[in-house]
Order: C-alpha cells, then structure tokens, then sequence
C-alpha cells in the first residue's frame, strides 16, 4: 500500500467537543469570583468605609430632600409623607438590590472600546457573569444601609401592620423592581457591542428613574403616568406596590389584580433583556489590543 493510499484510508480524528461547565461549576465559578471581588474591594479599608458612607450620603440626601419638601404640604398627589417615605424606601432598596450583583454592567462601554471584552468570550463561561464579577463596587453596600434604614423609619411613622402576606409581597416586589432597573440597564448595555457609546441613553434612564420613581405618578398627570407604567414600567418600581403595601391603589392607573401582580413585570423584562443581551452579543467585533 503506497503512503497516499494509506492516509487516504486512515479515518479522520473526531472533532473535539468545547468545555462547557456544567450548571454547578458554573455556580461555584462564580461565587468564587463574586468572593474574589469582595476581597479586593475589602483590602483597601478606608476607602471601602468611604465609598460605603459616600452611597448613605447621597441615598440620605434625596430623602432628605422630600422631607423637607413635604414638610410645606400636607401631601402630594394624595400621598402624605408616611405614604411617600414608603416609596422611596421600596424604590432605594429595589434601587441597591439591582445594583449589589449588576453594578458593573456600567463598564461595558470601556470593556468594549478598549476591546478588554475579547478575553470573556474565549473563557468557558458566561460573558455576563464575567462582567458582572470583575470587581465590586463598595458604594453600594451605602445604598443598602440606607434603604434599610429609611424603610424601618417609614414604616414607623406610617404604622404600617407587616401581615405575612405584606413580608411576602414586599420582598417580591423589591427584587421585581431590582429586576426592572437591572433589565433596563442590561438592555442599553447590550447596545454597546452595536454602538460602542451608550453612556448618554444610561444617563437618561437612570435620571428617569431618580426623578420619577421616587414619587407618586398621579403628580405628573395622566400622560406622564401611563407612559411611565406601560412604556417604560417605572410605576411597578415601588410606586404599585408601595400603593399594595398601604392599601392605596386608588388612582393607579392598574387593577387590583395587576397591582398585586406587580413583582411578575420584573421578571418578564429581565428575561428579555437577557435575551437581547444575546441577540447584540452577535453584533461584537473587537477592536484588537
């Protein structure tokens, strides 16, 4: 038999499969990763304990701020002061649940122009977990404080009644609004592997979120809130369920039935978003280092 005829006849090598983590090392990857983080953020203590008190401060601030303005009225839109720290309550701690895992999504611009994005894709794990475990941001241990903090008060000076159903509700609908803020995020960070830049559509949501998120819709008029429930779904951020929470539903805009069933919309536009992620995710093209 010639050379030629034996290569011929020599069967071809089989293709080898990609490494692909199974769900459990995926999960154990990044715990490990999410503990690396939290370490480096932690080595540097005094600035840990600054960043931490720079989140109260500002989270503190915009409190403070409605007080006083609540302090010249009696209520606004029909919402007392009691009722509307609630809110602002259920929208900060939404607000630092969404930003304690997510946080990082706001880097993706840099990781893309820079072109650091490259080494994510060729690791056998999820990109996004890559993205969102690189590093910790230690300001958003502030924010979590203080939520907590203006969430006991106003619930004191509300009086509210925390029934099991309430505790239930409440917990659901802060990681629902989380999962809004951070399917929002995610989607407009998904349009940096198109676009590159999306810093500014970042900055309009978030101001979105600040200035209307914080107060009860019914302020802003008829327009205003049906664009900011059914558009871009801010009203199930803490509006809807604080309104659940205080038994106010009236003026909502939303059947009982929806109201309740606010905690869902969350989970509806994260799963979304992700999938957007994915769709963009195709749009990459490195930039070369």
């Amino acid at each position: 038999m010639s050379v030629s005829e034996a290569v011929a006849t020599t069967p071809a090598p089989a293709e080898v499969a990609p490494l692909r983590p199974t769900f459990a090392e995926s999960v154990g990857v990044t715990w490990t990763l999410i503990k690396a983080a939290l370490r480096g953020a932690a080595q540097y203590r005094l600035n840990f304990v600054l960043l931490a008190l720079m989140g109260i401060a500002y989270q503190g601030s915009g409190f403070a701020f409605i007080a006083v303005v609540l302090s010249r009225f009696p209520s606004i839109g029909g919402w007392t002061f009691p009722e509307i720290a609630v809110l602002y309550a259920l929208r900060v701690l939404a607000h630092a649940t969404y930003l304690v895992p997510l946080y990082m999504l706001n880097e993706l611009d840099d990781l893309v122009r820079n072109g650091t994005f490259d080494r994510f894709l060729v690791r056998p794990l999820n990109p996004l977990i890559q993205v969102l475990t690189r590093r910790f941001s230690v300001n958003t241990l502030g924010d979590v404080l203080t939520a907590i903090g203006i969430l006991t008060f106003a619930s004191s000076i509300a009086h509210l009644s925390w029934t099991p159903a309430h505790i239930l509700f409440a917990a659901a609908a802060v990681l629902g609004g989380a999962l809004i803020e951070g399917a929002l995020a995610l989607g407009i960070s998904s349009l940096s592997f198109r676009f590159v830049e999306v810093w500014p559509a970042r900055y309009l949501v978030d101001n979105v979120l600040l200035n209307f998120g914080s107060y009860p819709l019914s302020v802003f008029g008829f327009v205003a809130q049906w664009a900011l429930t059914w558009i871009l779904p801010v009203a199930f951020i803490a509006w809807v369920p604080a309104a659940v929470i205080l038994n106010h539903t009236g003026g909502l805009g939303v059947s009982g039935a929806i109201a309740w069933l606010a905690p869902v919309v969350g989970a509806v536009w994260f799963a979304l978003s992700y999938q957007f992620w994915r769709h963009e995710l195709k749009n990459y093209t490195s930039t070369g280092n």
